[in-house]
């Protein structure tokens, strides 16, 4: 914050958690700079419907904006009947007070809405001071306050009267306004560098996939002779390739199902999230399971094994794969997976690891899933999967060049992620010092 300067002189606050803030500041309960108390919508649960008026809980706030997209809907009588209580208005400020508390939002849209109990309504006292609350109360300072007065029972909430007395460093309205303009400009900045450094991770993650889809098919010789493989999403292969479906290279073995009780001592247990989450399965997985001696020689797993997501909510999430690259002993798996193993030497699973992880995989299962109320990858399916067999040899090549090149990627995306949180807390950091006074910004004028 070096290139703002300061105030010229400061006073000391009561509160442990600012120290000081500008002389002519004061330091006032939010109740002081809203036009009513605070309100909260419906503690019932109402009906919902198809379509009416929108309404919202704390996951309707994402990145500090309203998100009406696959929101609820409730009638318009119900939504006349809470207005009674509680009505957002263009200019209100949400505040998450369960569930995720702290979540920020400020109205502005001219949207007909309402909400749930876990959102708060603030209705600022004047315009001026609308967007400082929205900013205050994303400041680390504020956030400290939240944690400090949450009720954490069984989750964080934040009581009505709780929210009206959260202390705020306050200016004048004027220069209230004059620094929300200037967080609107400059957060603005920092947003769109966000932005920039996730959609480069997106790329990156595009371009991985295209590398590893194209060396699994292709191969890293671009002058070798090609064959039409018979299969349309898989195209042309090299003419000395094998191509066969993996019925004939393995067997298929659904996982355990076993009651809720068993679960959380025993013996180590592979959850649908290691699989989903990874190319490799970890070689120490957090889940435990009372499992049988039995239950380990059925469902165990060892090397050159290939799990796959079997079954889930949404087909988008099924045909994930994870190699085991060494034995996991005493381990069993879980039966919303599927266990494919080698009978044969024709795969090697370093190959395996990136072939059956690749978007084409994605496209042959999404193509061909029987989704009912959720979706289920039926060992018949996966049976029929083709896989391109390249010589033993060729394939070892493939999968050091792929997994050297995963490094690469997994770099480059690492880096961007890293750019992401400092400039996250660049963001919180510049608006606690605007808002608390720490930095002038009387004198700020936008640039282009």
């Amino acid at each position: 914050m070096s290139r703002y300067k300061a105030y010229p002189s400061y006073k000391e606050t009561r509160h442990s958690w600012l120290e000081n803030v500008p002389a002519h500041w004061k330091m006032l309960p939010l109740k002081f700079l809203t036009a009513q108390h605070v309100t909260d919508g419906p503690h019932e649960t109402p009906e919902f419907i198809d379509e009416g008026v929108p309404f919202l809980s704390v996951d309707g706030i994402q990145n500090n904006q309203l998100v009406f997209e696959g929101c609820r809907y409730i009638s318009r009588e119900d939504h006349a009947r809470y207005s009674i209580k509680c009505k957002p208005n263009q200019g209100d400020v949400l505040l998450g007070k369960a569930a995720s508390v702290g979540k920020v939002a400020h109205v502005d849209t001219d949207i007909e809405f309402n909400v749930w109990s876990p959102l708060a309504v603030i209705r600022p006292r004047s315009e001026k001071t609308g967007r400082f609350i929205y900013y205050s109360l994303q400041s680390a300072l504020l956030q400290m306050q939240c944690d400090m007065y949450s009720n954490a029972n069984t989750q964080k909430n934040l009581g009505m009267s709780t929210i009206d007395n959260l202390a705020f460093a306050c200016p004048t309205d004027d220069e209230a306004e004059q620094v929300a303009s200037f967080l609107d400009h400059e957060t603005a900045k920092i947003d769109a560098l966000i932005e920039k450094q996730q959609r480069l991770i997106e790329l990156l993650k595009e371009k991985r996939q295209a590398v590893i889809s194209h060396a699994v098919t292709k191969g890293l010789n671009p002058n070798a002779p090609m064959k039409d493989s018979g299969v349309e999403w898989l195209g042309e292969l090299p003419a000395h390739w094998q191509i066969k479906s993996l019925r004939y290279l393995g067997n298929c073995q659904n996982g355990i199902n076993i009651g809720a009780e068993y679960f959380g001592s025993g013996y180590p247990f592979v959850s649908y999230g290691d699989v989903y989450r990874n190319d490799t399965l970890p070689i120490q997985v957090e889940g435990l399971v009372q499992s049988t001696h039995t239950d380990r020689e059925i469902y165990s797993v060892r090397t050159g094994d290939i799990l796959f997501t079997r079954t889930s909510e949404t087909v988008d999430e099924i045909g994930f794969s994870a190699a085991c690259l060494q034995t996991l002993e005493n381990a069993t798996f879980a039966g919303f997976l599927i266990r494919f193993r080698p009978n044969t030497t024709e795969v090697a699973v370093n190959f395996a690891k990136h072939y059956f992880r690749s978007t084409l995989m994605r496209s042959y299962f999404v193509q061909e899933m029987n989704l009912v109320t959720r979706a289920s990858l039926s060992q018949d399916l996966l049976k029929r999967l083709p896989v391109p067999l390249p010589p033993e040899n060729e394939q070892l090549e493939i999968a050091e060049y792929l997994d050297a090149k995963s490094r690469v990627f997994s770099k480059l995306t690492s880096n961007a992620e890293t750019a992401i949180q400092l400039l996250k807390e660049r963001r919180t950091a510049l608006i606690s010092a605007a808002v608390t006074g720490k930095i002038d910004v009387r004198d700020w004028q936008a640039t282009a």
